[in-house]
């Protein structure tokens, strides 16, 4: 009976994930990237969720102050960028800014999905239905939303500076992980405990984010296309 419920829930988080995915490529349809280099983000990221666990108990192990939220999140932020560091960024398809904001998203995608799942699992073996469907739900719009956010802030800073020296992308990489950092530590501290209208003002300033990650997002694509012009 688990098998079935954990089929269920892996299904609940991939396929939202996906759309999203599906989202996000439509946007930069001029130049589509690879499905198999989309393919090995989507499951890096993924990847990262089986590797941060036993990071993050040994974090709770080792230290339980007010912080550890904080702890918490660095290690899963800075374990998906380091996904797009070790196995998509040194690709030869990586050839435009833009580029990096995609690969970013979706490994950020895949480890949504697969989190997203986790949380829907426990209540589903519990016989929380209802419960289940409103983390699904509720996970979709905004947890998903935030890691969208958190990875793709590294991803537009490193894609502002594509034409720059590599001193200066790692400098603004490791500036737009600790905005990733603080992005998700704030969403994580307001989200605890909150309710009703508390949620509703937090995955307001999520979707704000998300809108202007999009504006960005189109802002990175006419850096490209002026580069061209230049040439």
């Amino acid at each position: 009976m688990e098998s079935t419920y954990f089929a269920i829930a892996f299904l609940s988080g991939l396929i939202p994930a996906l759309f999203w995915v599906w989202f996000w490529l439509r946007e930069d349809s001029d130049k589509p990237e690879p499905y198999f280099l989309i393919a090995i983000s989507f499951i890096a990221g993924m990847a990262v969720v089986p590797l941060a666990l036993p990071l993050q108990k040994l974090a709770v192990d080792l230290y339980s102050g007010p912080n550890i939220t904080v702890i918490w999140v660095t290690i899963e932020e800075s374990l998906k960028y380091a996904a797009a560091l070790a196995l998509i960024f040194w690709n030869q398809e990586v050839d435009e800014p833009i580029d990096m904001v995609i690969y970013m998203i979706v490994i950020a995608l895949g480890f949504a999905a697969l989190e997203n799942a986790l949380f829907i699992f426990n209540p589903l073996v519990m016989g929380e239905y209802i419960g289940s469907l409103l983390t699904g739900g509720f996970r979709f719009l905004g947890a998903t939303l935030l890691h969208v956010l958190a990875s793709g802030t590294v991803g537009v800073f490193l894609a502002l500076t594509y034409y720059r020296p590599k001193s200066i992308q790692v400098l603004f990489g490791t500036i737009g992980l600790f905005m990733a950092i603080v992005l998700h530590a704030l969403f994580n501290f307001f989200i605890m405990d909150a309710s009703g209208e508390t949620i509703l003002i937090v995955f307001l300033f999520v979707w704000m984010g998300i809108i202007l990650l999009f504006l960005l997002f189109e802002k990175i694509k006419q850096l490209e296309h002026k580069h061209k012009l230049q040439l």
